[in-house]
């Protein structure tokens, strides 16, 4: 990993950065540490719930981790532009009623400072008959046998496009 500064305009390589840094911060599962990496007025919206500001952000995530046991999240560039990063991610937790996988991606839009000034996510939950764990330090392909061919057939330079390289 580079010294560079995780702040815009982004390169390629601080942009995988910024979201391995991302990842690694939520796999902490804690809130106050989270917090500050968001502006204090960053927009939420995360599947159907619309909030701003850290004292929101740490509710939503301490409620989040009370229900989400043995949470683990892998993110992965999508692609970006000089302020915004775009991810596709998956994690795996445990509930009472049993082991659920979510899918999906996030759009993130983030100040000069570096800290997120918007996070935008849309995510697809699925239950899971038994655990298929992944270690975080693991490469994680797409989960499912279905999911992952589908992820081979996009082109694989959708990943580092950037808005002045984006086909016309």
């Amino acid at each position: 990993m580079s010294a560079a500064p995780l702040v815009p305009p982004f390169t390629a390589e601080t942009a995988r950065a910024k979201v391995k840094k991302a990842q690694a911060l939520w796999n902490t599962q804690d809130p106050d540490k989270i917090a500050p990496a968001y502006t204090e007025e960053s927009v939420w919206r995360n599947r159907d719930q619309f909030f701003s500001g850290h004292q929101a952000i740490k509710e939503f995530l301490t409620d989040k981790w009370k229900k989400e046991k043995r949470y683990t999240l892998k993110k992965e560039l999508f692609c970006f532009s000089e302020n915004k990063i775009a991810v596709q991610f998956w994690y795996e937790f445990e509930t009472e009623s049993g082991w659920r996988r979510c899918y999906g991606l996030e759009d993130w839009t983030f100040a000069p400072d570096g800290r997120m000034s918007k996070r935008q996510m849309s995510g697809n939950g699925a239950s899971r008959s038994r655990p298929r764990r992944r270690s975080t330090s693991q490469k994680l392909s797409a989960g499912s046998r279905t999911a992952s061919r589908r992820m081979r057939s996009m082109p694989s330079s959708w990943e580092t496009v950037t808005t002045k390289e984006a086909p016309q």
